[in-house]
């Protein structure tokens, strides 16, 4: 503990390259991310990274005899606090590494939880991160639970006070998920009618989804001005965030900025991260936001596609393609993929970063949610001050004749607009 508090942890990452596996990823660039995963907390100290070939897996080991007194050597050596292995780890294989190693282990879903709770920041984010890593943990009880007292931030896997090796209770850990989902559903009840207000509110919501670190918050930053966390790291952004923005044309929408998506994301946050995504559910718009200077751009898209499709993302949701961060390539690819953009009809190239290569894609966005308007005649007493004033406010008010009793207004409106003002 008191060597904790004096350093950050030291952490060596291993990606498992399981030849037998026919689906597996390229190694480098899943070490790479498996890099970046690690370095999205802010306590760790990456003190080394390997690909670790191997042609199937062992049962109760994970890797071979021989590559792990390799790799315990080397642990020891740089003073090695964690070792976090890219993919699944059974229990009995985590117990029997962290034996042989003297470190603790985290697989890729323990990680990403890791990451989860140290990023959420909304009571249902928090919450349901603590739900899934119940859920996850629970067939495991090799950790403490001292977690679930700790105010903010992390779930205590890595340092602090989860450090001591306790056998959980399983009882406790059911009584923990029970009082979890009870909150849970009160949470789930307050955001109910917070959606239910903004239904009443005839703007149409954007979402904007994408893999995690293409650029989402950073484009939501340069639309809306807000301050949401924008950094080059893996799930910076964790719950969504809303804000209503004007359109160029005058046209209100809801710009919806939400979590990353990852492959191989733990089912047991889809499932949890479900209600977080909502707004992906019921938006009108959804922009998918691709990082084109990755390496692995196209396996990304793929992986958003499969988690959209999992989500019950509808497919006749509109949607348009957002080629973004050319500032990273060469000129000549950046002139290459621009053109190749102008070409197709729902894809844009741009850099959030610089502000360059917006005004299309706006104007594709304006389009998508430019609504068949029709013409009415409204009739409105003097003492309907408020629907009067909501009228002008949506921008359609073509012209108002006053006479004894009230006005009467020419409105160009949407059939959407039409329905709110009924429900005024």
């Amino acid at each position: 503990m008191e060597e904790h508090s004096t350093r950050p942890t030291r952490a060596w990452v291993l990606h498992p390259d399981i030849s037998s596996d026919r689906a597996r990823r390229a190694a480098g660039p899943a070490l790479a991310e498996a890099v970046s995963l690690a370095a999205a907390l802010p306590h760790l100290e990456i003190a080394g990274a390997e690909v670790v070939p191997l042609p199937k897996v062992r049962p109760g080991l994970l890797f071979g005899s021989g590559k792990i007194e390799e790799l315990a050597a080397k642990f020891k050596a740089n003073e090695v606090d964690l070792v976090l292995v890219d993919g699944p780890v059974t229990p009995v294989q985590q117990r029997n590494l962290e034996k042989e190693w003297k470190v603790k282990l985290l697989d890729r879903t323990g990680l990403i939880l890791e990451i989860f709770a140290d990023r959420a920041r909304t009571r249902e984010g928090v919450l349901q991160v603590e739900l899934a890593a119940l859920s996850y943990q629970r067939t495991r009880l090799v950790r403490a639970w001292t977690h679930l007292e700790r105010q903010r931030g992390g779930l205590g896997f890595v340092g602090g006070p989860g450090e001591t090796q306790i056998e959980a209770d399983r009882r406790a850990i059911d009584e923990a998920i029970t009082r979890i989902r009870r909150q849970l559903a009160k949470v789930v009840k307050t955001r109910d009618l917070h959606r239910a207000a903004r239904k009443k509110v005839p703007f149409p919501i954007v979402a904007l989804v994408g893999y995690t670190n293409a650029g989402k918050s950073t484009l939501f930053n340069r639309l809306t001005g807000a301050e949401v966390l924008a950094k080059d790291m893996l799930f910076a952004t964790l719950d969504p965030t809303m804000r209503a923005v004007e359109l160029p044309t005058g046209k209100k929408v809801i710009l919806s900025d939400t979590v990353g998506f990852i492959s191989d994301l733990p089912t047991q946050l889809v499932a949890a991260f479900r209600a977080t995504l909502e707004e992906v559910l019921e938006a009108d718009l959804i922009c998918h936001v691709r990082d084109i200077a990755a390496d692995e751009t196209e396996e990304q898209a793929a992986d958003v596609e499969t988690i959209l499709t999992e989500l019950g993302v509808r497919e006749n949701v509109p949607r348009i393609e957002v080629w973004n961060k050319t500032d990273l390539l060469p000129d000549d690819q950046r002139e290459a993929l621009s053109k190749r953009a102008e070409r197709a009809e729902d894809i844009f190239a741009l850099s959030a970063y610089e502000g360059t290569g917006l005004t299309p894609w706006i104007e594709a966005v304006t389009a998508a949610l430019d609504d068949a308007r029709h013409d009415s005649t409204l009739n409105l007493p003097y003492a309907d001050g408020r629907r009067r004033a909501w009228l002008y406010d949506q921008g359609v008010v073509r012209d108002e004749v006053q006479g004894e009793d009230g006005v009467t207004l020419q409105v160009h409106w949407t059939a959407r607009q039409e329905k709110a003002f009924r429900g005024l």
